[in-house]
């Protein structure tokens, strides 16, 4: 074999379904090697497309997911997706392909240094200089990717060591590392502080939804009655359903979630990641005792200094809490009516005379859609209505990309989605977003992808403009112009809708969110 068939096998062990990405002269050897594989290459209509599909791949399945982009203005296309991945912890493994190394010394077309423009963005990347190598490269390219906490890896891969013929063999994959269990004394310090606190909360962030961590958060509130307040990539930790769940940290008409952190006396965070949520809104003053508990350290942030740090897998450290002799009970009268208010305000259906806004149009999704169907959020207005009101049942169920927070991912995201769940898969976005990879409808087409793109459209960047006037009282260089999303819709071959009443829009999202077909529904709020 060549060192494409070698990399193409490699990532057959690794268990790898699918590649995203775009063909290049440069990836000429990868791409035949991929033709007489068990993998499907998903050609896609920009490689930020292919990234971010690799990305809701590798946060759905806990596999990484795998994209491919050619040299120069292709692997710079990938970039936002694969900080996406790096930001949002999600596994993802990006390849791509560079011209021979005879030429690389030197400036050259299209050549630029991919390796170092990769390397602020990923947990490891490298380029494969040798075919003997390529076994080793795949192989740390997945055990990092997938290693908590997870992230991006990058391998870049000259078209002349493609082609070289090599006998390796693939590197077979092991158990994942597992952690060492908690430290005792710590754990005893966690169990102590949360048995002598009057109102300790938890709050649940991405890591709390990874590795079996939210099967053991709801066993841990349902037997001391701690409440949790998620963080938005925290969604589904503990089903909103229960009744120790408080939502979102902004959650409520007016935030009232965030009072039950301001009265709260203790923090548990668990696998809470400061990048996707700034402590200084909930600890603005650096009075909270915090207990960390995650699969890594807490950053160093003086709103976040942790009197007490659980470093290790988060399952094991709250089952190690849990089994301690400290008994941990908590009052649930402290938080019960918050609790009540919030989800009377969440559930509201609108009035038959009110005007389409985004966040009264989540009681009707939410009807629509099974627990453990898959909603995929942009990013803007209907981000934050969907983070603060839309209630989650089940952990990797609401996807939201709060770490990099990237417009442009509902689309593609929506694509991975439905090729890696066997559920229902709503695509929830901006007409800001939607345009920015709303060709790669053309790919779910061609794929026979069946999900909704629930597309609010206001002809502005909305939520720019709404933080303009809350900072000025007016904004500037935000309005847009968009074409008819029916007919553009249609053009794809696709069944589209603009409903004109709330009875008109609950019957179509019960209609299409079920349905095997592709489809829009367009939503114009003021």
């Amino acid at each position: 074999m060549n060192a494409a068939d070698l990399l193409v096998e490699s990532l057959e062990v690794e268990g790898v379904e699918y590649v995203f990405g775009l063909p290049g002269e440069e990836l000429e050897e990868i791409l035949f090697s991929l033709r007489d594989s068990t993998i499907e290459f998903v050609p896609v209509r920009h490689e930020q497309g292919a990234a971010f599909m690799a990305d809701v791949h590798g946060r759905l399945t806990g596999d990484a997911g795998v994209c491919l982009s050619t040299l120069g203005p292709g692997a710079t296309n990938l970039l936002t997706g694969v900080a996406d991945a790096h930001l949002d912890k999600s596994p993802v493994v990006a390849i791509s392909g560079q011209g021979g190394l005879e030429r690389l010394h030197k400036e050259s077309h299209q050549n630029i240094d991919v390796v170092n423009l990769f390397a602020p963005i990923t947990k490891w990347n490298t380029r494969i200089s040798d075919p003997e190598i390529v076994n080793e490269s795949v192989r740390k390219a997945f055990k990092l990717a997938e290693h908590e906490k997870p992230g991006a890896t990058h391998l870049e891969f000259p078209e002349d060591i493609a082609a070289t013929d090599t006998d390796h063999r693939p590197l077979p994959p092991r158990n994942r590392v597992r952690r060492p269990s908690p430290d005792e004394k710590a754990v005893e310090r966690a169990a102590a502080l949360l048995a002598d606190a009057d109102r300790p909360i938890a709050l649940a962030g991405n890591g709390g939804i990874r590795t079996r961590s939210s099967e053991r958060l709801r066993s841990f509130v349902d037997e001391t009655d701690i409440p949790v307040v998620a963080t938005y990539m925290g969604k589904g930790a503990v089903s909103d359903a229960d009744d120790h769940s408080l939502l979102t940290l902004d959650s409520g008409a007016d935030g009232q979630a965030a009072s039950a952190i301001d009265r709260a006396d203790v923090v548990l965070a668990v696998g809470y990641d400061i990048a996707e949520h700034d402590p200084e809104n909930w600890n603005p003053h650096q009075e909270k005792r915090i207990i960390h508990l995650d699969f890594e350290p807490a950053e160093v942030y003086a709103h976040y200094n942790p009197q007490v740090e659980v470093v290790a897998d988060v399952s094991a450290g709250l089952r190690a809490i849990q089994r301690t002799d400290t008994t941990i009970e908590t009052d649930t009268d402290w938080y019960a009516d918050l609790r009540e208010s919030l989800v009377a305000d969440v559930t509201r259906h609108p009035d038959s005379d009110e005007g389409f806004s985004i966040r009264r149009t989540l009681p009707s999704l939410r009807d629509a859609m099974a627990d453990e169907d898959v909603l995929v959020s942009d990013t803007g207005n209907h981000k934050m209505a969907i983070a603060q009101n839309y209630p989650t049942y089940d952990p990797n169920t609401c996807i939201i990309s709060n770490g990099l927070a990237t417009m442009g991912i509902a689309v593609p995201g929506a694509v991975a989605a439905d090729l890696a769940v066997d559920s229902n898969v709503v695509a929830a976005t901006g007409d800001g977003g939607f345009l920015m990879n709303a060709a790669e409808i053309e790919t779910a087409t061609r794929l026979g992808c069946g999900f909704t793109i629930l597309l609010f459209s206001d002809d502005d960047y909305g939520l720019i403009s709404a933080k303009q006037e809350d900072h000025r009282g007016e904004h500037t260089g935000t309005g847009l112009t968009n074409p008819d999303f029916i007919t553009f819709a249609e053009s794809f071959g696709i069944d589209a809708y603009r409903p004109e009443s709330w009875d008109e829009l609950g019957e179509t999202l019960e209609t299409v969110v079920p349905s095997d077909e592709m489809s829009l529904v367009e939503v114009p709020v003021e």
